[in-house]
């Protein structure tokens, strides 16, 4: 709902319509905008949670540029797969650039992913750090903002891309492995 009729259209009665319960509903469980624009949140980043096998196979492999790249990849797949949810995102994150409110709590669990995220590309001995792992994110939010908006169209293949992005984001950071 949230992401087909952004933060605007989004209210108690509109999501009790869309839920197919009585009016007043949504608001007994979500007594403010804020609560329930908190809660799409936190339901939001459950969905994007990665599967643990996955992670652990790619844990399982040799750090390489080749092994960031697929991460990366893994990374776009996960937050395609449903592009409503990630639009749901982006509308979230614009919301919350204009609430006080929802900025806190929302930059709060974007930051702790950052750095869940650094912490994994750390341990896992991959190269970069974090400034790297940084980058990727600022590439990545903007390469999701075109492939699930309207898009520039430039023609590349988004394999291409993202391989390309890791390498030249990543890669002459000084890593002496191949990949």
């Amino acid at each position: 709902m949230l992401a087909a009729a952004g933060a605007r259209g989004l209210t108690h009665r509109a999501v009790d319509a869309e839920a197919g319960v009585p009016t007043g509903t949504a608001s007994n469980y979500f007594p403010s905008r804020e609560a329930l624009l908190g809660a799409l949140a936190e339901r939001i980043f459950e969905r994007y949670a990665p599967d643990e096998a996955v992670l652990a196979e790619l844990a399982g492999r040799e750090p390489s540029l080749a092994l960031v790249t697929d991460y990366l990849r893994y990374v776009v797949a996960r937050t395609t797969r449903e592009p409503d949810v990630t639009r749901a995102l982006i509308e979230l994150r614009l919301e919350a650039a204009r609430r006080p409110e929802l900025n806190r709590g929302l930059a709060a669990v974007l930051r702790q992913g950052y750095t869940d995220d650094v912490a994994f590309h750390v341990a896992a001995g991959l190269p970069g750090g974090a400034f790297e792992v940084a980058l990727l994110h600022y590439a990545v939010d903007g390469l999701l903002l075109d492939l699930l908006t309207t898009s520039i169209d430039a023609g590349f293949d988004l394999d291409e891309v993202v391989s390309a992005l890791v390498s030249r984001l990543v890669g002459g950071r000084g890593w002496a492995g191949s990949g």
